[in-house]
């Protein structure tokens, strides 16, 4: 083992609240609950203020500069995307799908250039935001295109029982209206583009709000659905205060919002959304375990470990945040990331110099200073870390490694977001279980083995969403596959199936097959009646075979008479 290394300075500045803190009570919770925007978001919006500037988190060079929306207007933007969706919503899948395949070949044909944009504007390295951002943008095009028909196919229902035999029930579904999408920084075209695409597919318009970090990107996503041509009105983009904008839209008749962030956040749009009884999809926070069995191939075990836990800077809300691995391959698996960690760069992404961008803001960069120096300081120890390039100016963490970590510490029970793998040691399979389980969170979880058959038991005991064996990080970029987590993690899912089903609403529509006068159970009701219904007990649930038949003469001779028949008045 190499000497440890000295935890990354931490500017003087306080740290930002811890974003899993329980909120304060609070007896009426629509005005007491938290604006999305308070902390980091203020930084951006000050009073008279009617621009955002665009900074580069590795250079911190601000490149850009775009005007706030109007809030003024955003009335007559609803009205505008009202009427637009109403046409959308009649309009073939077949005209919405090549709509959509324009934006599919534009991401294509844009793929360096989007790269860019999302490098600068996130911190993250290009080669990094070509495989998690722009890749998977066309691969989500590809399939909700070809699909989304097949799943919003009206479907029969079975029938229950004989009782309804002349019922028949068809379950539809329709576009909910005008989807709310406020997405994040940490992957800025790929979350927002993927719940895009689900929303315009089955029918909705789209209000769009990106985090203030990241608006270039935003501007590049209306770049991509201008190259549809859809109908005017239909999409919208919003930059400015993420609470005043929220207000904007739940008075507006918003029909649906898509949250991805934190969890205070989450909360605080919940609650908002509440009063209005609007129903939001949450994706929050992740603490994402990774468990290695006595079995792993450790060469790919460390391999997976060193990309979803050090890939994006560590901010990713299902990246690997805390290994357990077995007590009798811990040496050597630590041993090995430790090696890998230190052939790790981290820098400006210049000429693909590194392999580690910058983080996105100071106040994450400062919350995974604090964590990290918190472990440090009750006996975690720092095996390991990138070098840096010639180019750190920005906010930048290396990739680090830490042992000797428990669940005592911030590092092991909040979401870190950021390049840290702290690895812990564990003796059993329900010892592993139970460490994995202990948290607020569960998004995502990985087990490593060769034994896939105990791989799959396992992962039916792990709480979380989504669980991968001999991976990790990766579903997301599945569109068939559906996204989402347990406890403080979310509600709701996104992609696939499940993701089409939450852009829409359900409806039943029922129907007589025959001719009837009346139900069984209309008036009039009298004796006759009482005794045809009691019959129906000793049919469903007869004591002999007498009680069968007697009780199916009774019940099918008076409803035979009744249905048919008028009410004689």
């Amino acid at each position: 083992m190499t000497a440890e290394k000295s935890v990354p300075k931490t500017p003087k500045s306080t740290p930002p609240q811890q974003k899993n803190s329980r909120p304060a009570k609070h007896t009426t919770p629509r005005a007491a609950a938290p604006k999305p925007t308070a902390g980091k978001e203020a930084r951006f919006f000050k009073s008279g203020k009617k621009y955002i500037s665009s900074i580069n988190p590795a250079t911190l060079e601000t490149f850009d500069k775009t005007d706030l929306t109007d809030l003024s207007q955003i009335a007559t933007m609803f009205a505008q995307a009202k009427k637009a969706q109403k046409i959308w919503a009649e309009t073939p899948y077949s005209q919405r799908r090549a709509k959509i395949k324009r934006m599919e070949i534009y991401i294509a044909r844009h793929a360096d250039e989007l790269a860019e944009i999302i490098s600068r504007d996130n911190g993250k390295t290009k080669t990094d935001a070509l495989v998690t951002e722009v890749l998977p943008c066309t691969l989500a095009a590809n399939w909700y295109a070809k699909n989304t028909a097949k799943y919003m196919r009206p479907r029969m229902l079975p029938g229950s029982t004989i009782l309804f035999f002349n019922k028949r029930n068809v379950l539809i579904r329709q576009p909910m209206g005008i989807i709310g999408i406020i997405s994040p920084w940490n992957y800025p075209l790929t979350i927002p583009f993927g719940e895009l695409i689900m929303a315009l597919m089955t029918g909705n318009a789209v209000m769009l709000k990106v985090a203030p970090d990241t608006v270039a990107t935003g501007k590049a996503i209306e770049q991509i659905v201008a190259a549809a041509d859809l109908p005017a009105g239909l999409f919208h983009h919003h930059i400015g205060p993420g609470a005043d904008i929220l207000d904007a839209w739940l008075e507006n008749g918003i029909h649906k919002i898509f949250f991805t962030g934190s969890v205070r956040t989450g909360k605080a749009i919940m609650a908002r959304a509440a009063h209005y009884l609007t129903p939001v999809s949450l994706e929050l926070g992740g603490k994402d375990p990774m468990i290695v069995l006595p079995d792993a191939d450790l060469e790919k075990a460390t391999n997976g470990a060193a990309w979803a836990g050090y890939q994006n800077s560590g901010q990713t809300c299902a990246g690997v945040e805390r290994i357990y691995v077995h007590s009798s391959i811990f040496e050597p698996f630590v041993e090995l990331l430790r090696r890998k960690t230190l052939a790790l760069r981290h820098g400006a992404d210049q000429e693909f110099s590194s392999d580690l961008g910058a983080m996105t803001n100071s106040e994450q960069l400062q919350e995974v200073q604090r964590q990290v120096k918190d472990a440090v300081s009750k006996g975690a120890r720092i095996l390991a870390q990138s070098s840096p390039t010639e180019n750190t100016k920005g906010y930048f963490f290396p990739a680090t490694l830490m042992t000797g970590v428990d669940h005592s510490m911030d590092i092991m029970r909040l979401e870190t977001f950021g390049p840290v793998l702290p690895v812990m040691p564990y003796d059993t399979i329900e010892e592993a279980v139970a460490l994995a389980n202990d948290s607020e969170m569960g998004l995502t979880a990985s087990l490593w083995t060769k034994n896939i058959s105990l791989g799959k038991k396992i992962a039916e005991e792990l709480q979380a969403g989504v669980v991968t064996i001999n991976d990790h990080l990766y579903t997301h970029g599945q569109s068939e596959t559906p996204w989402g987590g347990w406890k403080q993690s979310g509600i709701g899912r996104t992609h696939a199936a499940q993701g089409i089903e939450e852009m829409t609403q359900p409806k039943l529509i029922n129907w007589d097959i025959l001719p009837v006068k009346r139900n069984l159970w209309w008036y009039p009701l009298d004796e006759k009646a009482y005794r045809a219904i009691q019959a129906i007990f000793g049919f469903l649930y007869p004591v002999s075979l007498g009680n069968f038949l007697g009780s199916g003469l009774k019940m099918s001779s008076y409803l035979i008479k009744k249905i048919f028949s008028p009410w004689k008045l």
